[in-house]
């Protein structure tokens, strides 16, 4: 701690988890907005999934230029970064008049989101007083996926029930990171001897070799979990609007908040099964609700879509949390912030390259063939992510 007092300390790690899950929140609010950008637009499901996709890739990019960013200047420099991307983010979802705005925005929310993941995790682990990590480290982890829940419900709720459906939201959002802002400025530094000079270069995937043995595993389950959060945000709002029948775009938000919620309860679990067991056993409870997605999308049943999501996200929220802890567990503390950031790298390489694929399939397949093929593909990759990390479970602590 270096320029705040003990107790500020203490208030400081639900603070940098409400800051983080504000930040989060801010990425997936356009998610039950893309059909009416459709029809506004008239443009393809292809081009949501791309749209989609060019919010991973600016995650991506971040993750891999600036990984150990926090590391060298601070924790709070780049929450703040991250927070004022977010609003410049929204300001372009505000003015949108076409595509390059959505790209835009969706790019710079991609940058947001990129800082965030890596810092903030750390942030929120460093501020926990001694006997609270287990705490701080389910903060970190319901705060990523809470946050990446309510932007749907929220976008949901106000553009089914509020006017100006496409601004209305990003204006609300905007609010809440003014907030955001002011409580970050106030945080705990953690960073006992931050640069004024950070140097950026590629920096590729920063894994140490004391963590490589727990990583691996650990990475294979973040690819396989974030596939599916990929999917329903980016394609379920259609599959239910166009395929169900179902146009309230309220419901399309909490059928995308069911999943995060299930795996926000899910990382909560984590800590009575420990890393061992978490890992292998959420792949196997995921791959049960990916079959349940998938029957969902053959026999057209809402209420199959929602309990697929329920039990797929548990799985995703066990394997996810495990994975965090072991990796972050593991790291040396000089090296940490980067080595978390190559963590969502893959996380988030598992987020954008499948969807972009169900976008591609529906041109020849349409919406139910290419949710089908990809559900069948992801079901394949979890069974063998599970039977791996049941042969080589990685260690507790």
């Amino acid at each position: 701690m270096t320029d705040r007092s003990h107790g500020s300390r203490r208030l400081g790690y639900p603070v940098a988890a409400g800051v983080f899950a504000v930040g989060m929140a801010g990425t997936t609010l356009p998610s039950t907005l893309y059909g009416l950008y459709r029809a506004q637009l008239g443009f393809s499901e292809l081009i949501v999934t791309v749209v989609f996709a060019v919010y991973a890739l600016g995650v991506i990019a971040v993750l891999l230029l600036a990984g150990d960013l926090s590391d060298q200047v601070g924790r709070r420099p780049v929450l703040l970064a991250a927070l004022g991307l977010s609003a410049a983010s929204a300001l372009c979802f505000v003015f949108e008049g076409g595509l390059p705005l959505l790209f835009a925005g969706r790019l710079l929310s991609g940058f947001a989101a990129g800082l965030l993941s890596g810092a903030a995790t750390v942030t929120v682990l460093e501020l926990a007083p001694p006997g609270h990590e287990a705490r701080a480290g389910l903060a970190a982890t319901a705060a990523n996926m809470g946050g990446l829940g309510c932007g749907p419900l929220l976008s949901g709720l106000l553009a089914q029930y509020a006017p100006w459906p496409l601004r209305l939201p990003f204006l609300a959002h905007l609010v809440l990171v003014v907030i955001a802002s002011v409580l970050t400025w106030f945080l705990p530094e953690t960073v006992a001897h931050p640069t004024r000079r950070p140097r950026l270069k590629p920096q590729g995937l920063v894994v140490p070799p004391e963590v490589r043995g727990v990583f691996a595993p650990s990475a294979l389950a973040a690819f396989a979990g974030f596939a599916l959060l990929g999917l329903f945000t980016a394609v379920a709002p259609s599959f239910v609007a166009q395929t169900l029948n179902v146009h309230n775009l309220a419901v399309s938000g909490a059928v995308i908040f069911s999943l995060f919620l299930a795996s926000t309860i899910g990382q909560a679990l984590m800590g009575r099964l420990g890393v061992r067991r978490a890992l292998p056993d959420g792949c196997l409870v995921l791959v049960a609700g990916l079959v349940l997605v998938g029957t969902s999308l053959a026999v057209e049943s809402l209420a199959l879509l929602v309990t697929g999501a329920v039990l797929g996200g548990l799985g995703q929220g066990l394997a996810f949390r495990a994975a965090m802890t072991a990796v972050s567990g593991a790291a040396p503390p000089e090296h940490r912030g980067a080595t978390v950031s190559a963590l969502f790298v893959v996380a988030y390489t598992g987020i954008s390259l499948p969807v972009v694929g169900v976008g591609a399939l529906t041109l020849g397949l349409g919406l139910k063939g290419a949710g089908l093929t990809f559900t069948a593909c992801v079901v394949v990759l979890v069974a063998c992510a599970a039977l791996y990390l049941l042969r080589r479970p990685p260690v507790d602590g």
